[in-house]
């Protein structure tokens, strides 16, 4: 029987914690549990949560520097997907049950509206950070992975913008999610040099796991006698 490791169970908090909002949401819709306007609860919802798991995502290096806790790089990764994952569904919600896939009220949205402008930016920026999150895609861009992996920063930040701008009276939610990012963002930056060298990995990447191996070989160490 294989023994179940922390790790197991690190990564199946994560996975109960990602498709609890899923289950819930299905749930609750078909079960007319999401009150007067089904549609609008569950767009906020996925919104709610896309932000959530990018918050989590972007925290993971400042907990792993100021806690010397490394197991919890392994789980970035999979924030980060799960980040995308509501990201993607709030943005169908909005496609297709908000709208009815009607491209030139739509596109009319995009352009009029400014939070719908910078929460599509945000999506945007996203898109490749997701499509390029696998070993083979860090193998095949080298260095340039890094720089394309830096566009969480402004995503993010557009991100809470969309949230601040879409909220018209109650803004205590998007001024708390702008606070964190701004925590996040600083622990980051201010972060010692000498101690980030030490630390063994220093990419701020959302969407990367823990260090792996990248297909180079060791030399035979060669025994004498």
């Amino acid at each position: 029987m294989r023994k179940l490791t922390p790790d197991f169970w690190l990564k199946t908090s994560i996975w109960v914690l990602g498709l609890a909002p899923l289950g819930w949401g299905v749930w609750a819709f078909f079960s007319d549990g999401l009150g007067a306007n089904p549609v609008e609860a569950l767009l906020h919802a996925a919104g709610r949560w896309a932000l959530a798991f990018l918050l989590l995502g972007l925290a993971v290096t400042p907990v792993r520097r100021f806690t010397g806790w490394g197991r919890i790089i392994k789980v970035r990764r999979l924030l980060g997907i799960f980040a995308f994952f509501y990201a993607a569904t709030h943005l169908l919600v909005y496609l297709g049950l908000d709208q009815g896939f009607a491209w030139s009220f739509i596109l009319e949205d995009i352009v009029e509206r400014p939070f719908i402008t910078v929460g599509f930016a945000a999506f945007l920026l996203l898109l490749p950070l997701a499509g390029t999150s696998t070993r083979g895609w860090i193998r095949r861009l080298g260095r340039r992975w890094q720089l394309l992996h830096r566009l969480v920063y402004p995503a993010a930040g557009l991100a809470a913008l969309h949230f601040y701008w879409k909220v018209k009276a109650d803004t205590f939610w998007p001024l708390l999610v702008a606070a964190l990012l701004a925590v996040l963002l600083l622990a980051r930056v201010r972060w010692p040099t000498k101690k980030r060298a030490r630390d063994g990995h220093p990419s701020p990447a959302l969407f990367q796991g823990p260090p792996g191996r990248t297909g180079a070989r060791r030399a035979p160490v060669r025994r004498s006698g």
